[in-house]
């Protein structure tokens, strides 16, 4: 997006050569931050000192680099067993602070899920192996390789000795898949501080919708939990015994679960439509525009049939539409073989993903509502209690900031195509956390391809998306300099 003669042109030119040059060493380093078992799910002190290790490592490179680093105490963690795990550090950096440039705050975890052999890796999935170009390992793509071409992109620009189109800041955290414990209070209590100087937030802890076509996000669903309980008492029964002249709480919990969401998807609570964002024109097109191969998409999710027909109805009813998921039941009999048990006491789980406008007490309340009506209708002698267990916002961008511009003219640079223009289905809190707490922009630059397998067996990221992921994020601070 530079006139091929400009110096900005020359100088991206010189930046994506030492890059490609390289590239190999880049690779090493990834190979490095993977050996490591950052593991923050199992809460053993072995797996603790590994992600103490890797944020000690991070914090090293940045220091290399020329940042100046604050590793700030996590405090520790109480389990439900008593024992105490000391949580790793967070990671504040800075390089520059040039008041004349835009200050760029690159959000990114090195913590990663538990990963065995045995579970069914080809390859250990703590030795990052190449195959056909591919790089396997427990954290390639979430979120060790973001992290690295972002501090690749920088280091190009280091090593050259040519001075940084922006002013960069970091926050690294290991505590991401555990739900990124003690994070917001950080954020919160550095909103006038690290963050005061902050223009703009940008995340890489997600993955594009195709395999070959890179993507912008702009929006990801919130998230309601619920747990229903219907109880009789404390024990079981037996159904020789009480069959019969019992209600029994699993059909009474089966009934309010058969109640909450029709065959096609459509959620049965009344109300719960109310308040959507209505769908204008130019979305439309964006949804229209996007590159997804239903077929393909069908058959890599081994799914026999959608509920829907089209590309826009899926891609709409999996990001701007609710949806309700039934997730299971607690205390219900679930072993092989045939146990003739009545349950006492069961806990049906359930949550529905929330897209803007919808309000998340308003969500509460039409929930239990709807379920005591249809509870009262049963006439059951059991007792009935709903929970909201957990609550995330929806988080919506505008895609019309500066560092939207900025990453659609560097995708163009790197990839020589526009972006589809995407939304997450699923809840990433830490964008809200960023919005709401300081005030920002906040913007999410994937690198990975659809295809990446983060949380599964075999994660990988490509050696094309991590290495152009490096340029992308090279050509992103000059187009970000340029436009503020």
């Amino acid at each position: 997006m530079f006139s091929p003669s400009s110096p900005t042109a020359r100088l991206l030119e010189k930046v994506f050569q030492y890059i490609d040059l390289h590239q190999d060493e880049f690779v090493q380093t990834l190979k490095e931050w993977v050996a490591v078992e950052s593991d923050s799910i199992q809460p053993v002190p072995r797996l603790r000192q590994e992600l103490f290790r890797m944020m000690a490592l991070a914090a090293d490179k940045l220091r290399h680099l020329g940042a100046s680093v604050d590793s700030v105490d996590g405090g520790s963690q109480q389990l439900p067993n008593g024992q105490t795990l000391p949580i790793p550090p967070i990671i504040l950096a800075e390089l520059g602070n040039d008041p004349k440039k835009p200050t760029v705050c690159f959000y990114g975890h090195l913590d990663v899920q538990p990963a065995r052999r045995e579970d069914g890796w080809l390859t250990d999935p703590y030795t990052l192996t190449e195959v056909d170009g591919k790089l396997y390992g427990r954290g390639a793509t979430d979120n060790k390789g973001p992290v690295l071409a972002w501090i690749n992109a920088v280091s190009a620009f280091r090593a050259m000795e040519e001075d940084l189109p922006v002013n960069i800041k970091f926050i690294i955290e290991g505590m991401e898949e555990a739900g990124s414990v003690a994070l917001e209070e950080l954020v919160r209590r550095e909103k006038d501080r690290f963050f005061s100087s902050v223009d703009y937030v940008v995340i890489s802890d997600n993955l594009w919708i195709s395999r070959r076509k890179p993507a912008l996000t702009y929006g990801t669903r919130g998230n309601s939990y619920f747990t229903v309980e219907v109880k009789c008492r404390d024990q079981d029964f037996h159904s020789g015994t009480f069959g019969g002249i019992l209600n029994e709480p699993m059909a009474d919990l089966i009934a309010l679960l058969g109640s909450l969401v029709d065959s096609s998807g459509h959620i049965l609570i009344p109300g719960i439509y109310d308040h959507l964002a209505p769908l204008t024109e130019e979305e439309k097109k964006m949804y229209e525009a996007i590159d997804l191969d239903l077929e393909e998409y069908r058959n890599s999710s081994q799914v026999k049939k959608f509920l829907f027909d089209t590309k826009e109805e899926i891609l709409m009813h999996l990001w701007r539409y609710p949806s309700l998921s039934i997730h299971g039941i607690e205390g219900a009999f679930e072993e092989p073989g045939a146990k003739t048990v009545i349950p006492g006491r069961v806990i049906g789980k359930f949550s529905i993903r929330l897209v803007p406008h919808m309000n998340m007490s308003v969500v509460e309340t039409q929930v239990k509502q709807h379920l005591e009506y249809i509870f009262s209708k049963r006439n059951s002698s059991n007792q009935m209690v709903v929970s909201m267990a957990l609550g995330l916002h929806p988080w919506i961008a505008n895609v019309k900031d500066n560092q939207y511009l900025a990453a659609k003219r560097a995708i163009k640079t790197v990839f020589g195509t526009e972006p589809d223009m995407i939304r997450d289905g699923s809840t990433i809190p830490i964008a809200n956390l960023f919005q709401d707490v300081i005030q920002k922009s906040v913007m999410m630059l994937p690198l990975g391809a659809v295809d990446d397998g983060e949380h599964a067996q075999n994660e990988k990221i490509n050696r094309w998306n991590y290495i152009e992921g490096s340029k992308l994020f090279a050509a992103f601070f000059l187009e970000m300099a340029k436009l503020h």
